[in-house]
């Protein structure tokens, strides 16, 4: 990958973070929202994508400090939106057989947040055979596995084995790669990014599923984006980046930086974008998400393999030296 790709990748993110930060506020939970707030208006997943993508840009540390400050900001207001844990720890109280308590929380916590009475509680939840025997499809198994193992509660075969997790998925079958559809291309996307959270354990994929996703990733890529899928084609880049070998195509990353919009939104799709901006956030904002993660990994990885040739990320007009990346 060359270094005007990696830039471009840079840019593509920031500029994605840029809108995410000057709209999350329209992720914000409804007024007088507790433990019952539901998913039909968006805002409970939005604001955990938010968070999401806001843990991943601070771990990483290649965004330039105005990057980082975003992504602090971003999640701050997620922490804060969730009462700093208190909206979350009385969630799964109440619902300790739903996940998603235990997984909005493993993104703060990536963000270096904790509450202490959650910790205690998901420490006894997840430790429940009630709880560990939920019948989740195979890649959302995956994603309490990783969540239970960023939050510190991976021991004693709570989650039970990885290989036996990955090998009950479609991809875990190294199927035949032109039988992909829509759906199982993004639960394929997803188990990827929960066996190696989110990049940084790549090493957590087999070498067979490796290969296989090395050989068929190229032409996937490919195929959405003739159909304009782009938050599918992003999800795919995400997928290169948490390869062993990453595979990080310059011609992605210009395509990407060609249907992003001045602002800094990314269509979801070939559809005409929504002129409400309300409207807008609620149907990009997860393109969004997936286009600054995408280029955060992408520019991280590209530094990981060079360094310490080059262990500046690319320069940005915030931080043109890119001096500011790490730490």
């Amino acid at each position: 990958m060359t270094a005007s790709a990696a830039t471009t990748a840079h840019q593509v993110s920031a500029k994605a973070l840029g809108w995410l930060h000057e709209h999350h506020h329209r992720g914000a939970l409804p007024k007088g929202a507790g433990t019952d707030v539901s998913d039909p208006p968006g805002a409970y997943k939005a604001l955990g994508e938010l968070a999401l993508a806001s843990s991943l840009v601070l771990r990483e540390s290649v965004s330039g400090a105005n990057g980082l400050r975003l992504a602090r900001d971003m999640i701050d207001h997620a922490w804060g939106q969730f009462g700093e844990g208190d909206l979350l720890y009385a969630r799964l109280l109440r619902y300790p057989l739903m996940t998603d308590s235990l997984e909005t929380y493993a993104h703060l916590a990536r963000g270096g947040y904790r509450h202490e009475p959650m910790q205690q509680l998901l420490g006894h939840v997840t430790g429940l055979r009630s709880v560990r025997s939920v019948e989740h499809q195979p890649n959302r198994a995956l994603a309490v596995a990783n969540a239970t193992r960023v939050t510190g509660l991976d021991s004693g075969g709570r989650t039970g084995s990885w290989e036996e997790l990955i090998r009950a998925t479609w991809l875990g079958n190294t199927p035949e790669p032109w039988l992909i559809d829509w759906i199982t291309g993004y639960n394929m996307t997803h188990t990827v990014f929960h066996v190696t959270d989110w990049g940084r354990l790549p090493e957590g994929l087999p070498d067979d599923i490796g290969d296989y996703l090395a050989a068929w990733l190229p032409a996937w890529i490919d195929i959405w984006a003739e159909v304009g899928e782009w938050d599918l084609v992003g999800e795919l880049m995400i997928v290169g980046s948490c390869l062993k070998e990453p595979y990080l195509d310059p011609g992605a990353w210009e395509l990407m930086a060609g249907i992003q919009h001045e602002d800094g939104l990314v269509p979801r799709d070939t559809a005409e974008v929504c002129a409400d901006l309300d409207t807008r956030f609620a149907d990009q904002q997860h393109t969004a998400v997936v286009a600054a993660i995408a280029g955060t990994l992408a520019v991280s990885r590209i530094l990981d393999r060079d360094s310490p040739a080059s262990p500046e990320p690319p320069g940005s007009p915030d931080d043109p030296d890119g001096t500011s990346a790490r730490p």
